[in-house]
């Protein structure tokens, strides 16, 4: 258990660095590999039926997720699962709600050969890539090998490296300003450890690294029938078992959970404290923890403050 559960809120700043650290204020990408990734992040013909892209699913321009509980692929396919947020994702220790890869090009290439989202192939996007002349200029500028399997999935996976969102409140007050957050939310980060969340809940991402089984104390009714990372290791303990989700901009990727079914920010706080610590909700603890968790807002991503 950690160690500050009973410290003033006066002191909280200098404990809360033990469980959180901030977003470094500068994520370190290759320009020219991030620019071609973003084009073709947002290139449609990335599909099999030439109308999704990443960005399809991905809203990077509003919270990196999606709004629905459901994004609907190429074909007109229903996603399993909710659609997490790619910001700051480059921070997670693995991807997919399931955890089936740790390695970010990987992510891409299953996403993309993935029946429910583009349901196409690397080597056909290769093929139509190097009919073009401006994506030949750019892979030349960004890789000596030019057009390959490897620096196609490699662009991508460097624009999404590229959407970090520094700078938060939370953040602002982990580094030293005590006025950057309310008293509400000092009162609400307090409770946010003293009540268990910050066991899954950790590190610069709060959260992205472990899982957790989904219904601890109370069992979750899924929206649909999914298995969890049992799907990924075969192991019957891990039926139902998620990877534990980022809180980095919470308050901006509803719907909740991963199959979606929780709408607000709210109502994803006493689902939590009532499937996963046990915990009788209030009122007061629901609206203090809420004003914490809405200083995990952080800058929109540098790479898209650029034109399109």
């Amino acid at each position: 258990m950690y160690k500050f559960l009973l410290v003033p809120l006066a002191s909280l700043a200098l404990f809360a660095q033990e469980a959180i650290t901030p977003i470094p204020e500068n994520i370190v990408y290759e320009k020219a590999k991030a620019e071609l990734g973003k084009k073709l992040f947002f290139d449609k013909e990335l599909s099999k039926d030439g109308k999704f892209s990443c960005a399809s699913c991905h809203h990077v321009y509003n919270n990196g997720a999606g709004e629905k509980q459901y994004s609907i692929g190429s074909g007109g396919k229903e996603l399993n699962m909710n659609t997490p947020t790619l910001f700051n994702a480059a921070l997670n220790s693995s991807f997919f709600f399931d955890g089936r890869t740790q390695d970010r090009k990987k992510q891409v290439e299953i996403s993309i050969e993935s029946s429910q989202e583009l349901d196409n192939s690397v080597d056909a996007i290769l093929n139509r890539v190097k009919q073009s002349q401006e994506y030949k200029k750019m892979f030349d500028a960004a890789y000596k090998d030019s057009v390959t399997k490897d620096n196609l999935l490699d662009a991508i996976a460097e624009f999404e490296r590229a959407l970090s969102t520094p700078n938060s409140k939370f953040d602002k007050f982990l580094g030293g300003d005590d006025n950057a957050i309310s008293s509400k939310a000092k009162r609400g980060y307090k409770k946010f450890i003293s009540m268990g969340c910050v066991s899954c809940h950790n590190g610069v991402n709060l959260g992205g690294n472990l899982y957790q089984k989904m219904g601890l104390y109370t069992p979750y009714t899924q929206d649909k029938i999914l298995n969890g990372r049992i799907d990924v290791t075969s192991r019957d303990r891990d039926r139902y078992v998620y990877k534990v989700p980022s809180l980095r901009n919470i308050a901006k990727t509803a719907p909740y959970m991963h199959d979606g079914q929780v709408k607000t920010l709210k109502a994803a706080i006493k689902s939590m404290r009532e499937h996963q610590l046990g915990v009788t909700n209030d009122s007061k603890s629901i609206e203090e923890i809420e004003a914490f968790l809405k200083t995990l807002n952080g800058d929109i991503p540098a790479i898209l403050k650029e034109e399109r």
